[in-house]
């Protein structure tokens, strides 16, 4: 029904959910629009959006300037609210994954590896792979970038969403022990289980013990067809049972890694070498280049 307002205009006693608010929002704030504006940065502070309470009265501003309707301006509100919360979670996962470098996949140097098939990589980067539980072994000498590509894979797993681990097979091994002798074993073990990759790095470095060579058994079988491991090693799958120095559990383990993997054999000169040698050749350039003649 139509009624008169005390001006003599007709009202149908209804707001469009759709219209502008800019005609409202330019006029000076009222007791009661200022009132609802502080409910309205209660509410979203007490459900925890609080970047969206943080964000509403610019965004409010901008609505008002652009004449966006009120759906327009609650989305603009809620876009930055879950571009905040991605930003968080991506933060979060990034401090539990330990990762070593800033390296990516981007930034390496496959002139310089022998062996690498770009292709091949770019494949891995799309984490496809993690859907299927395949694991990746990086084989090579050192300073081939075996662990370049294994931090490049796990950030790359970060970025896309999964709960990422890195750590090295020393490590893995020093904490399991620790772990048997504080009775932490069963947690341990649930830790390791957790991560939708994980990444182990430089197997075959170090000799690893006994106990050792049975925790990362436990940690690859546990793991078997579930989830992911990216792991480096410089040492052939041949040689693992010197490695873990106990051939069945060698034998075990590659069996299970094995079955459903990615092998890639890295071959080239050390690029800490490489490096190296670049550093001494400008170092000689330079003091060739300052050397003052003999008079």
């Amino acid at each position: 029904m139509t009624t008169n307002t005390p001006t003599g205009q007709a009202s149908t006693g209804a707001v469009p959910s759709t219209g502008s608010i800019k005609d409202t929002e330019e006029l000076p704030l009222t007791a009661a629009a200022a009132s609802r504006y502080q409910r309205v940065r209660g509410h979203l502070a007490t459900l925890r959006l609080h970047t969206a309470a943080e964000q509403l009265p610019t965004v409010l501003d901008q609505a008002a300037r652009e004449g966006l309707s009120v759906t327009a301006a609650l989305e603009r509100l809620l876009a930055l609210e879950v571009d905040a919360t991605e930003a968080r979670r991506l933060a979060g996962r990034l401090r539990f994954a330990c990762l070593p470098t800033p390296a990516t996949l981007e930034d390496f140097d496959y002139d310089a590896a022998a062996g690498i098939e770009r292709h091949l990589i770019a494949e891995l980067g799309s984490c496809r792979y993690l859907e299927s539980a395949t694991n990746v072994i990086l084989v090579g000498p050192p300073g081939v970038g075996k662990t370049h590509i294994a931090v490049g894979l796990a950030r790359a797993s970060v970025h896309a969403g999964y709960r990422t681990y890195f750590t090295t097979a020393a490590d893995l091994a020093a904490r399991c022990h620790r772990a048997a002798i504080e009775g932490r074993w069963a947690t341990t073990m649930r830790f390791y289980a957790g991560p939708t990759l994980l990444a182990i790095d430089e197997l075959g470095y170090l000799p690893l013990p006994a106990e050792a060579a049975a925790a990362l058994f436990q940690v690859v079988s546990q793991r078997y067809l579930k989830t992911s491991i990216v792991l480096t090693t410089n040492r052939g799958v041949g040689s693992w049972g010197e490695v873990l120095g106990d051939t069945t559990v060698a034998a075990a383990m590659l069996d299970r890694l094995l079955h459903r993997s990615v092998v890639i054999n890295l071959d080239g000169d050390s690029y800490r070498l490489r490096d190296h040698h670049a550093r001494n050749e400008q170092l000689r350039r330079t003091t060739i280049g300052t050397r003052q003649p003999l008079r």
